[in-house]
């Protein structure tokens, strides 16, 4: 089992500086480095103070400065919002910057509020073909001289520059939910990263049940599959339900956002009343206990080594969650300290 990490700036109120946040992501990547894990991974989204992350390879770059070992991952490349020559050719930029550490992690994206003010009148079924057009162009785009002409992209023979440093380029992963996303990833060599999100073991469980239902059609090398999951390692039971507390509100924020109906200003959404969170009984602290991998040590120990036992061959640690620095801190060192040995 690898171990990483997934992290972005969040901004949650105005008062909170960018450079700070800056400071504080750098802080929890070098963190992350020294402690032994595999790769940070961070994504791409756009006017949304909630997650900044307008370039994943610009704060990739960044990181590469502060860290030495780390992989570098994108999580994810939103695919309908980048041309494959574009994509392929800043995707290698980055490899050759941070010298071979760049992995891509690519999806069709989720918020309708990015799909209305990127590209107007694009649906999740049209971002989604979008994405398995131009996802396994990257490596012909990579070798050169690829000529194309499909449904959403037609361009003549072009090669990508710069190189990569990786032979082949970087390895690529590609966000996956229903068999058919599965299918997709597979078949192309492309590694799985699934999100259940707050919904439970079982989404768990049905989400390695459809990589595995995709590998066994595949006559080829089977490919690695991530698990990422919201995580909170606590001192005690009473910071645990603490925890549990903070990540409903970040789970009905989030909702919020997915829904695209409430106000906007300056990149924050107007505030949830403390009624309209206790309404929603799905991200109920009690719920989000229960789903997520949250808990003290051996709790969280005990649950990761039931995701390895179901062939989960890497936990990403999402850290995303609207707490503060230090406690995201905290966390993070419990788990690099007392969680990960557990699995040497």
């Amino acid at each position: 089992m690898d171990f990483s990490l997934f992290a972005h700036m969040e901004r949650i109120c105005p008062d909170q500086d960018h450079r700070t946040l800056r400071e504080e992501l750098i802080a929890l990547a070098k963190m992350a480095d020294e402690g032994g894990m595999r790769a940070i991974w961070t994504g791409e989204h756009h006017g949304m103070d909630f997650t900044i992350a307008p370039n994943p390879f610009i704060s990739l770059v960044d990181l590469s400065y502060h860290t030495k070992n780390l992989r570098l991952g994108t999580g994810t490349i939103i695919a309908p919002f980048w041309h494959p020559i574009t994509l392929a050719g800043e995707a290698a930029a980055a490899d050759l910057i941070t010298d071979g550490r760049i992995e891509l992690g690519i999806a069709r994206g989720a918020y309708s509020y990015e799909y209305e003010r990127l590209m107007p009148g694009m649906d999740a079924w049209d971002a989604g073909q979008r994405m398995r057009e131009s996802a396994p162009l990257l490596r012909q785009l990579w070798a050169g001289d690829c000529a194309h002409e499909g449904t959403f992209y037609q361009f003549p023979s072009t090669t990508a520059a710069p190189k990569p440093v990786q032979a082949g380029g970087p390895p690529i992963w590609i966000a996956a939910r229903d068999i058919n996303s599965h299918s997709f990833g597979v078949e192309n060599g492309f590694n799985i990263q699934v999100t259940p999100l707050w919904q439970g073991i079982a989404e768990i469980e049905s989400l390695m049940s459809k990589f595995n239902e995709a590998c066994s059609a595949y006559a080829g090398p089977r490919p690695k599959i991530m698990l990422l999951h919201h995580t909170y390692v606590g001192a005690d039971a009473e910071d645990v339900d603490l925890a549990a507390k903070e990540l409903s509100q970040f789970y009905c924020y989030f909702g919020a956002w997915f829904q695209n109906k409430r106000p906007v200003s300056q990149g924050l959404i107007e505030t949830l009343t403390e009624a309209e969170m206790a309404a929603n009984e799905m991200m109920s602290p009690a719920n989000i206990k229960r789903d997520l991998t949250i808990g003290t040590t051996q709790e969280v120990i005990d649950q990761i080594k039931r995701y390895e036992d179901m062939g989960y061959d890497e936990y990403s640690f999402w850290i995303d969650s609207g707490m503060s620095f230090a406690r995201k801190r905290d966390s993070l060192a419990r788990f690099i300290n007392d969680v990960m040995p557990a699995f040497t």
